[in-house]
């Protein structure tokens, strides 16, 4: 019980095993190279000048078909971490007061070294060494995009290097926009040839933000803007949006080159002769739900081994 385990990721797969692993008593770290909880349930916040607007600018929404998961977005719900959003559909839950919250819940209880990048692995009879932290340990979770993964699988475990590599994920570009009043659209999801989804995010449960739009690209547009500058990307989704619409008063644009993995519906892998899992939506499915249960799994694996 008292063999160490590193993780790489502390996105929700990552998280949800860290949880699984040291409520049964594992000594667990985890290892992300992003600034806070969040990783695709990511919250940006903005100080324009009608006060600070936040934008859920990765995952939209999530919903709760297994019902394991569904379990733990009741938990959510009772500790004032997610709600209903009924204008992307009856089954649709968010985080709240922002989608990152029950990530920012999960992480609290746990051993996260934030704004760490792991960049290289290696295995020996002493355990895993992870380049970029000092100490080694017994057995190792990689909980990241499959790109990532693979390379940085590469020279410790070629097999499950490749198994990875196989996986292409789309990218997406993201708006995030805010205006001095509201605009005349429905808080429904638009879609257009450009848009893959537009929505206010500041009619979200538990907002309190002035008005904000989160504008997501198709993922056809986003590969042939890939390397567009940011400011041609936001005029570009702004005008998709609307062409009368008022000019904003802050913009961002966030792009994510790993947004929509073709994932397989494989399980999480456990390799236990080398003491090494992976898991993530990736393996499984691009949701949300699919991704926590994906951890869930592979630590039931380790404990289980």
């Amino acid at each position: 019980m008292d063999k160490s385990i590193a993780i790489i990721g502390a996105g929700i797969a990552g998280l949800a095993a860290g949880t699984v692993l040291a409520a049964a008593g594992r000594q667990v770290v985890l290892f992300d190279k992003g600034r806070g909880p969040g990783g695709r349930m990511a919250t940006r916040r903005m100080p324009p000048p009608l006060g600070e607007a936040s934008f859920d600018h990765g995952t939209q929404f999530f919903t709760a078909r297994d019902p394991a998961f569904a379990a733990q977005v009741e938990r959510w719900v009772s500790e004032g971490l997610a709600a209903r959003w009924p204008a992307a559909g009856p089954d649709a839950w968010v985080g709240t007061p922002g989608m990152n919250a029950p990530l920012r819940a999960m992480a609290a209880g746990l051993d996260v070294h934030w704004s760490t990048e792991i960049t290289a692995i290696a295995h020996s009879h002493g355990g895993w060494h992870l380049e970029g932290t000092e100490g080694r340990f017994d057995t190792l979770v990689i909980a990241i995009p499959a790109e990532q993964a693979a390379r940085l699988l590469g020279p410790a475990a070629p097999d499950l290097a490749a198994s990875a590599a196989a996986v292409t994920s789309a990218p997406s570009w993201t708006v995030m926009a805010a205006f001095a009043e509201p605009l005349p659209l429905s808080d429904v999801p638009q879609v257009s040839r450009a848009l893959g989804w537009a929505a206010r995010n500041s009619a979200k449960p538990g907002r309190t933000s002035p008005e904000s739009w989160v504008l997501q690209a198709t993922a056809e547009w986003s590969y042939t803007h890939l390397e567009s500058p940011a400011d041609v990307v936001i005029a570009a989704l702004l005008q998709a949006l609307g062409t009368d619409l008022p000019i904003p008063v802050a913009t961002a644009a966030h792009r994510w080159r790993y947004a929509f993995p073709a994932a397989t519906g494989a399980a999480p892998i456990w390799d236990e002769s080398r003491a090494l899992g992976l898991c993530g939506d990736w393996l499984a499915s691009p949701r949300v739900g699919e991704a926590w249960s994906s951890g869930t799994a592979v630590a039931g694996m380790i404990l289980n081994g």
